[in-house]
């Protein structure tokens, strides 16, 4: 029964301190937002966070992005949407296990690929190459959140939420952070940091599979006899290695057993090797690039006369022209790049 001295939010809060690990990120702790607002009566700050993200158009246009392959005919081939649902869950279950706070952990999942770009990484490849300083989807996705959605006013989220979406990239490098710039705020954002690689080393075999990239004996063999031969097999083992590995945390880190950390590397390297730089894959990724390198430069070359830009100058009137442009195609989805694409480089049929 609620305590009428307090709100149901104040209930929640004291809740969390009394369940949660010492060592979870607790709600009323929160390092706060960059403007403050009015604590809802009803939700947390990581709640409303959540919630936020959800409700967003950057959230929205995920379903229609490439994880892996692009424009994939079949319908049981990962998106960049079904991706962030399964790190969500992934590290949701992580979380819970770990008495962690499962709300942020929800929160940072489902918004740590807001920006990613088209065409998956060659979008991000392109506008790397472009921008005098770079493009990162982790720095996008934190920018998505702060500046872009809601008409460049941002969604104002917690630092946590803010940190965790920013740190959560890893690329190629360590799984595990591995120096103090890297380590994000929270243990809830590490869990992200993991449940990421975990979900798309899994999906993409998984679907790698599927398309007939790869064939099963391919898998190397330590990944079958260490992690397990199924896709279901691999991420509950993957799972229970963390949870187990961490049921008694002392310290604010999370960590893997080194064979286990091992293996999961072998694997990122094997879909590395034989699938994501596969001819098959990386011809099609080519021809993305070439998608978005000529709207690039046709969108340079007529920025004062299209109304989009028109309208993102009066938005970010500091930012310059490419930046503008950058914001523009990473947030657009496969369908309508390809739609700009036909639209400026194709030609009509004549109708009469």
């Amino acid at each position: 029964m609620l305590n009428k001295n307090f709100t149901i939010r104040e209930e929640k809060e004291i809740l969390e301190e009394k369940t949660l690990s010492p060592l979870a990120t607790k709600s009323r702790s929160s390092k706060g937002r960059v403007f403050s607002e009015k604590e809802c009566e009803i939700r947390t700050c990581f709640e409303r966070d959540r919630d936020r993200i959800l409700h967003s158009k950057a959230f929205r246009r995920l379903k229609h992005k490439t994880q892996v392959f692009l424009a994939p005919k079949g319908d049981h081939y990962r998106t960049r949407l079904t991706h962030t649902l399964e790190v969500a869950q992934i590290a949701r279950t992580i979380a819970r296990a770990l008495r962690l706070n499962e709300t942020l952990t929800e929160a940072i999942a489902l918004g740590h690929d807001l920006g990613h770009t088209p065409f998956g990484h060659a979008g991000e490849e392109v506008l790397n190459e472009i921008l005098p300083h770079g493009f990162r989807h982790n720095e996008q996705s934190l920018r998505v959140v702060d500046i872009l959605e809601k008409e460049g006013k941002g969604l104002n989220l917690t630092l946590e939420v803010r940190d965790g979406i920013l740190k959560h990239s890893k690329g190629t490098g360590s799984i595990l952070w591995e120096n103090e710039t890297e380590k994000p705020l929270s243990l809830e954002a590490e869990i992200v940091r993991i449940s990421d690689v975990i979900a798309y080393v899994n999906h993409d075999l998984d679907d790698a599979l599927r398309a007939g990239l790869i064939k099963f004996e391919d898998i190397p063999t330590v990944v079958k006899k260490k992690l397990g031969e199924t896709h279901s097999e691999r991420i509950n083992t993957l799972v229970k290695e963390v949870i187990y590995k961490n049921q008694n945390l002392k310290v604010n880190r999370i960590y893997l057993e080194e064979d286990v950390l091992s293996t999961l590397n072998v694997l990122r390297e094997f879909l590395w090797e034989k699938v994501y730089f596969s001819p098959f894959v990386r011809k099609e990724f080519e021809k993305a690039k070439k998608i978005l390198c000529s709207l690039f430069e046709f969108y340079e070359k007529n920025f004062e006369n299209l109304e989009y830009f028109q309208k993102a100058q009066k938005l970010f009137p500091n930012e310059t022209k490419e930046r503008i442009i950058a914001d523009y195609i990473s947030g657009m989805t496969d369908h309508y790049a390809l739609s700009q694409y036909l639209e400026h480089f194709v030609p009509k049929s004549w109708e009469f």
